[in-house]
């Protein structure tokens, strides 16, 4: 259902062709890329997390990995992710699909900077099967981000 949603979405826009069904993806950033022929850097990651008003999803590079301090700064509060059987049900997509596109409403999203260095990344596309080949600046546009953060260490010199 959610990736009808997200394929309806992009059809919608005119980038029909940016949703991609593959034969398999994988469980991991690694085995993503290889399924998309990319650097791991290049998936896009999509974090969930729970914050006192509610469900925010980070998407951030596959190298990159969530920085409890600069979280905490960024937010006011302590990173907690959102548990694998509550996805579904607070975002609109399944674990190993959640993407940011068609998702619940209420659901807040932020960029991280770390996927600014890429010309282009891949995200899922709302199946556990599904990529959109998109630019950073196309993502920030197609998710309706709330903005560029910097809650991420591992993909940089910090």
């Amino acid at each position: 259902m959610a990736f009808e949603k997200v394929k309806e979405y992009f059809e919608g826009q005119g980038l029909a062709e940016r949703v991609v069904v593959r034969a398999q993806i994988g469980d991991t950033v690694e085995n993503a890329a290889q399924a998309v022929g990319c650097e791991p850097a290049q998936i896009a990651k999509t974090m969930s997390f729970m914050q006192n008003d509610g469900p925010v999803l980070i998407v951030t590079a596959g190298d990159a990995k969530v920085n409890n301090t600069k979280y905490k700064a960024c937010f006011g509060q302590k990173a907690i992710m959102i548990p694998g059987d509550r996805l579904e049900e607070l975002i609109g997509h399944e674990p190993g699909a959640v993407c940011p596109y068609a998702i619940n409403e209420g659901v807040r999203v932020y960029l991280d900077e770390s996927l600014k260095r890429f010309e282009v990344v891949y995200s899922s596309g709302g199946s556990l099967n599904s990529t959109v080949t998109i630019s950073p600046v196309e993502l920030a546009k197609h998710s309706g981000s709330l903005g560029w953060i910097d809650v991420c260490k591992g993909w940089n010199d910090d």
